[in-house]
């Protein structure tokens, strides 16, 4: 294991232990943690570089020897939405109407090893806990399989056409996906610090 020098990275809030933002230098971690999730097809397929290029959208879970246990993703799209909805329970999507934010999670997966610990769970919050402290309205997510995390986090199911178009249009028909969404309240706790400065290691 090597220490690279200290960089500037967004740090978790408090209540996400094992939490943090990923900065470049995670970008060979990143890649390792989800090319068998991209072989198996659950994952899209992302070049090495490319997780070199969006490192500092993603939060890692670590455990206590500084091991990647998982990873989320999260991608704002400004003046990228489609018309408003209603989602089943109610709540007003929002899409469409100035001031609103959308945004897409991205690159969630959990090794096999550390899955039903509460891995995903904390990613999950830590990504919507940044989410509400950077304005993001509604945060949509695209999924192969059952979505049952999503749907313990607050997520329904929706179509297609009240995604950012961008991210839509990208989706393969092929994979089937099924795609979810989550309004997003006001923060009620503070953001992470973006300039918390971190040792980010290399594996």
């Amino acid at each position: 294991m090597t220490t690279a020098s200290p960089q500037q990275v967004r740090c978790p809030a408090p209540g996400f232990d094992g939490v943090r933002t990923a900065g470049p230098a995670d970008a060979a971690a990143l890649y390792a943690l989800s090319e068998p999730f991209m072989r198996s097809g659950a994952l899209r397929r992302r070049s090495p570089g490319l997780y070199g290029a969006t490192a500092a959208q993603f939060f890692v879970a670590e455990d206590a020897e500084g091991v990647m246990e998982g990873c989320v993703a999260l991608r704002l799209h400004p003046g990228d939405v489609r018309a408003g909805g209603v989602h089943a329970d109610g709540v007003h999507a929002g899409d469409g109407v100035p001031g609103t934010l959308p945004a897409v999670l991205h690159n969630f997966c959990v090794r096999p090893d550390r899955q039903r610990r509460g891995v995903g769970s904390r990613l999950l919050a830590a990504l919507l806990a940044d989410a509400a402290a950077r304005s993001v309205t509604e945060v949509f997510a695209a999924t192969t399989g059952g979505g049952e995390s999503f749907v313990r986090a607050g997520f329904r199911e929706t179509e297609a056409a009240r995604a950012p178009r961008a991210w839509a249009a990208a989706l393969d028909p092929a994979r089937g996906s099924r795609i979810f969404s989550r309004p997003v309240a006001l923060a009620s706790q503070p953001r992470p610090d973006r300039h918390c400065r971190a040792s980010i290691q290399t594996r």
